[in-house]
């Protein structure tokens, strides 16, 4: 019997988004504009942590704000109103992450000139979003204090590829089985070069900490 030929074309799509990533980031550095791509899972926080954050920067740096999600613009519209920064939302007709390709027409979108930093809000899911480089410069993610301190035992990749996780919510940690120094220690064992930021994007707590590190971060990677 004839075997049957096999293609393996989720590794084909990955060396392809890689490579298209590294060009984008190459692109988006001769143009200085540096490149946020932001996970977490639904209900984390992230449009709140951004609002804030922006908010806290906006006056030093020009910020823009690409929105990705299944369907709705709630978000972009949330985004512009809070902040009056740009902001623009990708649909991704199903797709539960975006790649390079799909982040580079979001760009396209956007005006960059003088635009200092552009964050990418990706789709909400601890899974998909960790497996595609979208050509950022940096991938950070959120964690909420609801979702427990175990998270990073139970999803290594998202944890592994993020330079930094912001753990959100701590205003409610006494009322959930949380652990802070757990959590710092699974984070260390996924990645032990992650930056740990504890915040409270509702009341604004340790949010100064997390738009000074994103400001130093725009700073040395334009200057290097």
């Amino acid at each position: 019997m004839e075997r049957i030929k096999v293609i393996e074309i989720k590794k084909s799509v990955f060396e392809n988004n890689d490579r298209d990533a590294d060009n984008l980031r190459q692109e988006l550095k001769g143009r200085g504009v540096y490149l946020l791509n932001l996970m977490s899972s639904p209900g984390a926080g992230k449009t709140t942590t951004l609002i804030r954050t922006i908010n806290l920067l906006k006056d030093k740096i020009r910020i823009a704000v690409m929105e990705a999600d299944i369907d709705s613009d709630v978000d972009a519209v949330k985004i512009k109103e809070a902040t009056g920064i740009q902001s623009i939302q990708l649909h991704t007709g199903g797709m539960c992450h975006l790649d390079a390709e799909m982040t580079r027409q979001g760009l396209d979108n956007l005006e960059l000139d003088g635009t200092d930093l552009v964050i990418l809000e990706n789709v909400g899911n601890l899974v998909c979003p960790a497996e595609f480089d979208t050509g950022a410069v940096r991938n950070a993610m959120i964690l909420s204090v609801p979702e427990g301190d175990d998270k990073p035992l139970k999803y290594p990749l998202m944890f592994s590829v993020c330079d930094l996780v912001i753990i959100n919510k701590i205003d409610v940690q006494p009322y959930f089985d949380f652990d802070i120094d757990k959590c710092r220690s699974y984070i260390k064992m996924r990645n032990p070069a992650a930056e740990v930021i504890p915040i409270c994007a509702k009341t604004g707590e340790g949010v100064e900490r997390l738009a000074e590190w994103l400001l130093n971060a725009v700073k040395t990677w334009k200057t290097n």
